[in-house]
């Protein structure tokens, strides 16, 4: 049989590929707009649930699948039957616009939708599952084993596709594209190296260059809690990363990095030159995680933006492509995977047309062989440390394609280039042998806005610390020397055993200086010292994102934002007997008997913090049982047999009544699951925890204070700044009688919170409420939310029920901080483990008294 699991059927998506090769405004304005993508993602996680269900089974009973991109049911179903054939019914699939043609039902691309094949004995497993997920689930068809491609509707008795599969799937001609190359020379960049303090604050606020928080500061870094390397890092949390790393799983430290290139305006001066950049790139920025094969390891994906069918470009095209081929060959590396967008083109009605800079935009994939070890940019803030460049060009320095040139209003006639295909292999390796070995502190790669904004960018995250450098033996011209975007990374390293591998394996490095106690950046070159103030160029590096900012939030927030960011410094008191092991909280992380004590995950349809929950209270000691929404309202799950439920963070029904109102209406409006709820806390041996989403529900239903009236009860508001915040944030533990904070008191530590309604307001005198958990820093941003008295979480007056806003689930281990001052490689587990285990313990004696 063939399933779909998915939303129903609009006109979206239609002649997306069409559209996706043309000039835009090149067709009429309702063919551009049914173009259009648009998403849903609570579907989306409904039917990848359904899905994991099935894969994470004994007996995985899906026999095939497929994902529903550009041609949505035809490209699906008929690629999901290509060795076969079959027959799908029209009249099953379910439309929500009784609008759509026949040839609209199996082309549009609404939903986030899967193909599935699946035998007719398994069809019903899988709705069982399928209807606990609340995932749409519809049998289209059928396999027939004919080579026949049929879309039928019995409704009407038309069948609008009807074919051999060869027919669909055989060779296609060739495609064969004529163009001429034309001859396009820009002249030299001039400049004049007496600005030269003008030309580096005109970099620094180039968008380009400039701070990215008001980009990274609103999507959710944290979830699933496998991220290990998101954009923020240092004490002050600027996002410098230029690698990302996730996790696999939870306990084996293994992970998968990524990395981005491009090279846009290179690409504009010299095609080829411009993608073996974007290449480069990629991999400078993957090289700070320790790559389990090397550079052997990494699959790149190559998408292509590109101005083409205009005179000259698909010739450049072509050397774009040849170059990429050739230099990935040389490297040894694949390109299995990668993408076009060759309308890179738009016409307006008045005859002009203005094309976007053909580049390539290449994106590195590679297994991490040990999370812990990844680097970050922010040094380490050891005095004396030295400061090393390598080169990964062998190239001259030049100013073509750089950001240098941009403000100067230049493009430039050379740009910088790989010369020696076979270094740059071994300089990577000579690199990420000493990632491995522990030798590297801090590094960060030499890319838009040059050598300079790399030096200042590892300074700007801590708040007293530089660097004084001789940068004589770089050359003499000091604007190339600063502003030249040539392949290459600076390191900080631990001793002189990296001086010595760098030497034993020929690696073209220069020692450049040593790190200081103080916020400036000393320069010395033939002719001149220069010094520059590190907090007075990471202000003008941080107006840009100011700027983005203050558009779209509450008036007065970002320059609050911007008052603060630097201020705020993360600072850390672990609470006394940590010692980062699992030993000492009677931890083993490969249990597998059960231990008799019983807690629950509650999750209704959208939420996304269900997966790193459950693996804390397993971690900590606990049986635990998932137990969605429907399983509450069916009277499948009652309760009875747990002592302590979780709520779960996300986005429960999308946040569409606002956060977590109808995951409240689930319960009041559902007798069984209403009366399971009032029944476990009647109970006075159970626990509750709600974090984030959760933690809104617990406010929503009076759970914390049941024994005062709603009015009085705390509610949670829309963020003061009008939008979701995602951060790394301190917190700090007054004394309080939390079951699963009290052990805490006079703590002060890092944790991830991602959240748009996230403001505590208290409708009664303080005194009226448990203070469990504190915002370290009153005021915004430090204060995310605004909340009253910076409340963080809430707890009842007997310590059972914890209400918190920040995700401590998702701040497990030392890896989920962005910011650690313990050891990562020598802590097992990090601070927030007590909490859990402190419930474990609470529950363990209740137990063993009874």
């Amino acid at each position: 049989k063939i399933v779909i699991l998915g939303g129903d059927n609009y006109r979206i998506g239609m002649g997306g590929s069409a559209v996706s090769s043309v000039a835009t405004g090149e067709f009429g304005n309702s063919i551009e707009l049914n173009a259009i993508q648009r998403s849903n993602p609570e579907m989306q996680k409904r039917v990848m649930n359904a899905i994991r269900a099935m894969v994470e089974a004994d007996d995985n009973v899906i026999v095939s699948i497929h994902d529903h991109g550009a041609g949505g049911h035809l490209n699906c179903l008929s690629e999901l039957l290509e060795e076969s054939g079959g027959t799908i019914n029209i009249d099953q699939l379910p439309v929500g616009d009784p609008t759509l043609s026949d040839k609209e039902i199996i082309s549009n691309e609404s939903q986030e939708r899967m193909g599935l094949a699946i035998h007719a004995k398994d069809v019903e497993t899988l709705r069982q599952v399928a209807e606990r997920e609340r995932a749409p689930m519809y049998v289209a068809g059928e396999a027939t084993g004919d080579k026949k491609l049929i879309f039928q509707s019995h409704r009407s008795g038309m069948k609008p596709v009807d074919l051999q599969v060869d027919h669909l799937f055989g060779s296609s001609p060739k495609t064969i594209l004529q163009d001429k190359t034309l001859s396009i020379t820009f002249g030299s960049i001039t400049y004049d190296e007496k600005k030269m303090q003008e030309y580096l604050e005109q970099v620094l606020q180039l968008e380009a260059v400039a701070c990215k928080d008001w980009l990274t500061n609103k999507v959710d870094r944290s979830v699933s809690g496998k991220v290990a390397t998101q954009q923020t890092c240092g004490p002050i949390q600027l996002p410098l990363n230029n690698v990302s790393v996730m996790a696999l799983d939870f306990s084996s430290n293994k992970g998968i990095a990524t990395g981005i290139g491009h090279a846009p305006a290179a690409a504009m001066i010299d095609a080829a030159a411009g993608s073996k950049l974007a290449i480069a790139e990629s991999l400078l920025n993957i090289i700070w995680a320790p790559l389990t094969h090397g550079l052997k390891g990494v699959s790149l994906s190559a998408n292509w933006m590109w101005p083409a069918k205009n005179e000259g470009e698909n010739a450049r095209l072509y050397q774009a492509v040849e170059a990429v081929s050739d230099f990935a060959c040389k490297l040894g590396i694949n390109i299995p995977t990668g993408k076009d967008s060759l309308s890179m083109t738009q016409k307006y009605p008045d005859g002009e047309v203005v094309y976007a800079p053909g580049t390539v935009i290449i994106s590195a994939v590679a297994e991490v062989e040990d999370i812990r070890k990844t680097i970050s940019p922010d040094l380490s803030p050891f005095a004396g440390s030295k400061i090393i460049y390598v080169d990964f060009s062998k190239d001259e320095l030049k100013l073509g394609g750089s950001s240098f040139a941009q403000v100067v209003n230049q493009l430039g006639n050379q740009t910088p280039t790989i010369q020696d295909d076979g270094y740059f292999i071994n300089a990577f390796a000579v690199v990420q042998g000493l990632i491995k070995e522990n030798l590297i502190l801090a590094g960060h790669d030499i890319s838009s806005g040059g050598l300079i904004t790399t030096l200042l960018e590892m300074c700007f995250p801590l708040p007293a610390t530089g660097l004084k450098l001789n940068l004589t033996e770089l050359g003499t011209d000091l604007i190339k020397v600063l502003f030249s975007e040539n392949p290459g990374i600076i390191i900080q390293i631990r001793n002189e055993k990296a001086l010595d591998l760098l030497n034993q394996n020929k690696i073209n490095y220069k020692l450049l200086g040593e790190v200081t106690a103080a916020p400036t950046l000393e320069v010395q070159s033939n002719i001149q010292h220069l010094t520059f103030n590190i907090q007075h160029l990471r202000t003008l590096w941080f107006k840009t994102s100011y700027l983005l900012d203050k558009i779209q939030r509450q008036r007065g927030h970002a320059e609050k934002r911007k008052e603060n960011y630097s201020r705020q410094v993360l600072e850390y008191k672990f609470q006394a007997n940590f010692d980062g092991k699992f030993s000492t909280y009677k931890i083993d992380p490969k249990r597998r008997r059960s231990t008799g004590l019983k807690a629950a995950i509650i999750r209704e349809k959208g939420v996304n913090g269900d997966r790193e929950m459950a693996y804390a209270l397993y971690l900590a000691g606990f049986d635990v049982k998932d137990v969605h929404m429907t399983d509450l309202a069916t009277g499948r799950e009652d309760l009875s047999e747990v002592n302590m439920i979780v709520f779960v963070g996300g986005f429960s029904n999308s946040d569409v009544l606002g956060s977590a109102k109808g995951w409240a209406g689930a319960f009041l409006y559902n007798p069984k699951a209403k009366a399971a709820l009032d029944n476990f806390y009647n109970r006075n041996d159970t626990l509750s925890l709600g974090v984030c989403n959760g933690c809104q529900l617990m406010m929503e239903l009076g759970l914390v204070y049941r024994e005062i009236e709603m009015a009085r009860h705390p509610k949670m508001h829309h963020n003061g700044s009008g939008k979701f915040e995602s951060t790394f944030i301190n917190v700090t533990i007054p004394k309080n009688n939390s079951v699963m904070l009290s052990s805490y008191e006079g703590s002060r530590l890092g944790v991830w919170l991602a959240h748009g309604e996230g403001m505590f307001r208290l409708p009664s005198d303080a005194s009226q409420y448990s203070v469990a958990a504190t915002y370290s820093y009153p005021e915004y941003p430090g204060n995310p939310n605004d909340s009253d008295l910076a409340v963080a979480a809430l707890c009842s007056k007997d310590g059972r029920h914890l209400a918190i806003m920040p995700h401590i689930e998702r701040t497990l281990f030392p890896w989920n901080w962005p910011y650690y001052t313990r050891s990562k490689q020598i802590d097992e587990v990090g601070p927030w483990m007590e909490a859990f285990v402190n419930a474990r313990e609470w529950v363990g004696n209740l137990k063993s008294r009874q």
